[in-house]
């Protein structure tokens, strides 16, 4: 399969992911626009710092408080730049399948206000941009700001249904395998950024059976849902 063919894939499992999150939304619970407003939960963007006391009780700075990432609730709507700042945000331990996350590019409600969104198991990163105008999340663990430079120990394996991993911090670049993939229900998507767009997608595969896939160096994030553990070869 070539690179044109692994696109169309893409462009067809994005617009399933609008359309049916949304329209679907009797199903599953998730209203793709009202963005689980139900729940009543909102919140700004918090920024902490914290301060701790020298050996004669003066107030000192403290480093790491005050590099405490900015977070936001799971549930609520949020207008960019008053309640969140731009930025990539990642929410992790959803497994229960119902975190809905949508960005829009005003607060219509419209289906044409999306630009783009995703059900996640387990971790997802997003970025939001400058533009957008509303982040909307529902059934989501709480967002947490993260440094698009961090780096981490990467790991040699992951979950096969761990949704989303930071290539280079969370699992280093290689050719990894999935086995024990009984139907094409194994996803899985090598991505530039956390932009969530079609443009976002390098190349992306439904799998039967035996999966390997190559993480680049160059690959921002790895996705993968409803596969086997995947191992480094």
């Amino acid at each position: 399969m070539g690179m044109k063919a692994k696109v169309a894939l893409g462009a067809v499992v994005g617009i399933v992911v609008i359309g049916a999150v949304s329209a679907n939304a009797g199903s599953d619970g998730k209203d793709g626009g009202s963005g689980g407003g139900d729940k009543g939960s909102s919140a700004s963007a918090e920024h902490g710092s914290g301060a701790a006391k020298d050996s004669g009780g003066a107030q000192k700075s403290d480093a790491k408080s005050e590099e405490k990432k900015a977070t936001f609730g799971g549930d609520g709507e949020y207008q960019v730049g008053t309640d969140v700042k731009p930025g990539t945000y990642r929410t992790t331990g959803n497994d229960d399948g119902m975190c809905y996350w949508e960005r829009a590019k005003d607060a219509s409600g419209e289906l044409d206000s999306l630009l783009a969104n995703d059900n996640v198991s387990g971790t997802s990163y997003v970025t939001i941009k400058p533009a957008d105008k509303l982040f909307k999340s529902s059934g989501c663990q709480d967002w947490e700001a993260v440094d698009p430079k961090a780096k981490g120990t990467p790991a040699s394996s992951m979950d096969g249904d761990g949704g989303m991993f930071k290539v280079g911090t969370d699992i280093a670049p290689g050719t990894y395998r999935s086995t024990g993939n009984a139907d094409d229900s194994c996803y899985w998507e090598r991505t530039k950024d956390a932009g969530h767009g079609l443009d976002s997608i390098i190349a992306n595969n439904n799998v039967t059976g035996t999966a390997v896939v190559t993480i680049s160096p160059s690959d921002a994030y790895f996705k993968t849902n409803d596969c086997g553990t995947w191992k480094k070869a």
